[in-house]
C-alpha cells in the first residue's frame, strides 16, 4: 500500500467517525414526540437529552435563556416574559420549538439539577385561567400560568382545584404573580386548607 493511500485512508477514517458522532444527535422534534408516550426516568432522560441538544443557543442579550430560533412564533413576546421571571428565580429555562404534526409544551426548566417541562399560559384576562388550564390538556402535565393582571383568589383557587380534580394526569401548577413564584401540588390543590394557604401566597 502507498503512502497516498495509507493517508486517503486515514482521512476517510476520521470523516467517518465524526458523521458517526453526529448521527447520534437525535432530531430534536423526534425527541420532543418521544416525551408524549414516556414516563418517569425515561421522560426525565429525554428531557435532559433534549437541554443539551446542540440546536439551542443563548438568546441574544439575554442570561439562561436558550432558544432553537423560534423567534418568529407569534407568542415569542410572551415566552420570553415568562422566561425571564423563571431565570429570576434560579431556573435556566429552554424554549421549545414548536412543531407541526403534534402539541408540546413551551418550555423546559431547570434548577439545581431538575427537569420539568411547563405549558405556557399568560394570564391578561378577569375570567381566562379556567379555559387557559384547559387548553393545556394533552400537551404537560405541568403549567405554567404567568399572572399580568389582577384576578380574585377565590375564582383562582376554584379554577386550579377543578383543573386538578378533573385531570388526573396534572402534576403542579406554577404561577408567576409579581416577584412572586407560587408552586400548587395535587395534594395541596384537593386539600380543604387550599384557599387560606394559597390566599397568603397569592395575596402577597
Amino acid at each position: 500500500m502507498t503512502e497516498e493511500n495509507t493517508i486517503e485512508i486515514e482521512i476517510l477514517g476520521e470523516e467517518f467517525g465524526l458523521l458517526v458522532a453526529e448521527g447520534l444527535v437525535r432530531d430534536i422534534v423526534a425527541l420532543l414526540e418521544d416525551l408524549r408516550v414516556e414516563r418517569g426516568a425515561n421522560f426525565i432522560k429525554t428531557l435532559k437529552e433534549i437541554a443539551d441538544h446542540p440546536s439551542f443557543s443563548l438568546v441574544k442579550d439575554e442570561t439562561n435563556i436558550y432558544s432553537t430560533g423560534n423567534e418568529s412564533d407569534e407568542d415569542y413576546d410572551n415566552l420570553l416574559n415568562a422566561a425571564r421571571k423563571a431565570v429570576e428565580h434560579g431556573y435556566r429555562v429552554f424554549i421549545l420549538p414548536n412543531p407541526k404534526g403534534f402539541r408540546t409544551a413551551d418550555f423546559i426548566f431547570e434548577r439545581k439539577g431538575v427537569y420539568k417541562m411547563f405549558d405556557l399560559k399568560t394570564i391578561s384576562g378577569k375570567n381566562s385561567v379556567g379555559n387557559r388550564l384547559n387548553d393545556s390538556i394533552g400537551q404537560t402535565n405541568r403549567v405554567l400560568l404567568n399572572m399580568t393582571t389582577g384576578y380574585r383568589t377565590r375564582t383562582i383557587v376554584s379554577d386550579i382545584q377543578h383543573y386538578f380534580s378533573h385531570n388526573e394526569n396534572v402534576l403542579e401548577v406554577l404561577l408567576f404573580k409579581g416577584k412572586n413564584e407560587i408552586s400548587v401540588y395535587r395534594r395541596l390543590a384537593l386539600n380543604k386548607r387550599f384557599y387560606a394557604e394559597f390566599k397568603k401566597l397569592f395575596e402577597k
